[in-house]
């Protein structure tokens, strides 16, 4: 060995990662094996993963991120425990992390539904689980999620030679991303209250939010992640324009989103939970949505709609009284045997969610499918 090449291994700080892409977000896959067991330590490592923080420029050209939220993002995976397994068929358990890009903030609070549907890809290709023995063209995995205390399960396409997941089955395609690709069924189990412990925090359907600029309508739902879900309309005659990136707008939705946070409970500071999303009914000539939605994710407008938020407007949608219930296009119908399905229209095309539930109205199960795509795995520097 020569005397550089003890230099660079001395100094060099890396860790083993996978760089995967799931629905409309990318972002690095860990095995919590090879972070400190101190987990005061993760958040530096992060940082610089990600390259950030970023104050001057935003880009995170230091880093894996890419200067906007979902592709500024890190899953920590490890295989579950004996009594994990044992009591609820758990195979892994992963901890969703969203990292700021021109600060220094580390969110733990919420689940990213995205990428949750590459947490059974990454287990597979880890040997976290084995698919050898499985009979089916189709592999399940079980995970539970740290953050919201949820079970998820994937569900994909498996090739019986490598035992692998196949992603790349021409059997669907999703709104953001280009091509075709294998169809990843994402089923998360009883995902009302992830962070507050009710669909409802604030027990009524619909609530007025009072702010200095007014008094808007909202509905503060809590299934797989925390949402506040205002009228659009009300939010342009406020704010006087219909650009998603004027920053009075911005501002507006900012203060909404702390009041909705104050109201179910929640810390309004942390910027990654609650999220807001602007609704409206479809257009006249619109035949494939059933409702319109714009979200913010980190106080920017996203240009497709975080999942965990469509997945949470598929469950309000269902649910009577809510401001998504009220200008969907069609009034769902109070059938609690069959899966409802919503068309949800966002930025970048429609996306299709739906939630089961029970005889008594409670929800079982909000799904959707994904697709995703390996993209690196190697070492990558922090």
């Amino acid at each position: 060995m020569n005397s550089s090449t003890s230099i660079v291994r001395r100094l060099a700080r890396t860790i083993p990662a996978t760089f995967l892409r799931g629905g409309t977000s990318k972002g690095i896959f860990l095995r919590q094996s090879h972070l400190p067991r101190d987990k005061s330590k993760w958040d530096e490592i992060f940082l610089g993963l990600m390259g950030s923080p970023d104050a001057e420029y935003g880009r995170q050209l230091n880093g894996m991120g890419g200067g906007v939220s979902s592709l500024s993002k890190i899953c920590v995976v490890r295989p579950a425990s004996s009594k994990q397994r044992e009591a609820l068929g758990i195979d892994v358990e992963y901890t969703f992390v969203q990292v700021g890009i021109r600060d220094s903030s580390i969110d733990y609070s919420g689940n990213c539904g995205n990428l949750s549907s590459m947490i059974g890809v990454f287990a597979l290709d880890e040997g976290m689980v084995d698919s050898t023995s499985h009979g089916s063209d189709h592999f399940t995995v079980r995970a539970f999620n740290t953050n919201t205390k949820k079970i998820v399960d994937t569900t994909f396409p498996i090739d019986h030679e490598s035992g692998l997941a196949d992603l790349s089955l021409p059997e669907t395609r999703i709104a953001g991303v280009a091509g075709e690709a294998s169809q990843i069924q994402l089923d998360f189990y009883k995902p009302s209250g992830a962070r507050t412990g009710k669909l409802l925090p604030s027990e009524a359907p619909m609530v007025q939010l009072e702010i200095a600029e007014g008094t808007f309508r909202a509905s503060l739902v809590d299934a797989t992640n925390p949402t506040v879900f205002v009228d659009q309309l009300e939010i342009i005659k406020a704010s006087g324009t219909e650009d998603p990136s004027d920053d009075k707008r911005l501002r507006l939705l900012e203060v909404l989103r702390r009041e909705g946070a104050i109201r179910m409970g929640l810390d309004p500071n942390a910027q990654a939970q609650p999220k807001i999303a602007m609704l409206s009914s479809p257009k006249a000539t619109d035949d494939a949505a059933d409702i319109e939605i714009l979200a913010l994710s980190m106080g920017v407008p996203h240009k497709a709609v975080p999942m965990t938020v469509g997945l949470c407007l598929g469950v309000a949608a269902n649910t009577r009284g809510t401001l998504p219930y009220i200008l969907r296009r069609i009034t769902p119908v109070l059938d609690t045997s069959k899966l409802k399905l919503v068309k949800l229209r966002h930025p970048g095309g429609i996306v299709e969610v739906g939630a089961t539930f029970d005889t008594q109205g409670e929800v079982e199960s909000a799904s959707v499918i994904r697709t995703g795509r390996r993209l690196m795995t190697g070492q990558v520097w922090y």
